[in-house]
């Protein structure tokens, strides 16, 4: 059986770490997040990060990624993947090495965003993301469209089976 690339795409809070705890355990497979990776290079996205040093973590996760799918082992990718080109990235590396790929939306209302970042600044267990950075995102991200082909899941939904 092919190694599976499954690339998560929404908004910041829109519940895309959580997911990809419970799709590992689904697929056996590792997360690779570039949030982790940033934290790992003393970045924070959620205080914005220069293109430069975004463009640095997206090169490790992507060797990360080859390395884990060459090896035969499935990845979770955890991030926004807010720009479609991003996304197709992601897909030509998993044709490229023989991996099944799949996008899967957190398609989650800018309300719903307000309550969980509201939730998550009272908790000390997580980092905030600034306003500035946060409309920003908001305004430039780009869901997948029909050609993408996204399994969709909105906030309720139960864990996709993938």
């Amino acid at each position: 059986m092919s190694p599976r690339l499954v690339v998560l795409c929404g908004t910041a809070y829109s519940g895309k770490s959580t997911l990809a705890a419970e799709l590992t355990r689904q697929l056996d497979a590792r997360i690779v997040s570039l949030d982790e990776i940033n934290e790992r290079r003393d970045l924070w996205g959620g205080d914005g990060i220069p293109v430069e040093q975004w463009k640095a973590t997206h090169a490790i996760a992507t060797s990360e990624v080859r390395e884990h799918l060459a090896s035969g082992t499935s990845v979770i990718l955890d991030d926004t993947s807010s720009l479609r080109f991003l996304r197709d990235g992601w897909r030509a590396l998993a044709a490229a090495l023989g991996a099944e790929f799949n996008l899967v939306y957190l398609d989650v209302d800018h309300e719903t965003i307000g309550r969980r970042r509201a939730a998550n600044q009272t908790s000390p267990h997580r980092r905030d993301v600034s306003d500035a950075v946060l409309e920003e995102h908001l305004a430039t991200f780009e869901p997948p469209i029909h050609d993408e082909y996204a399994v969709r899941v909105r906030p309720g939904d139960p864990t996709p089976i993938l």
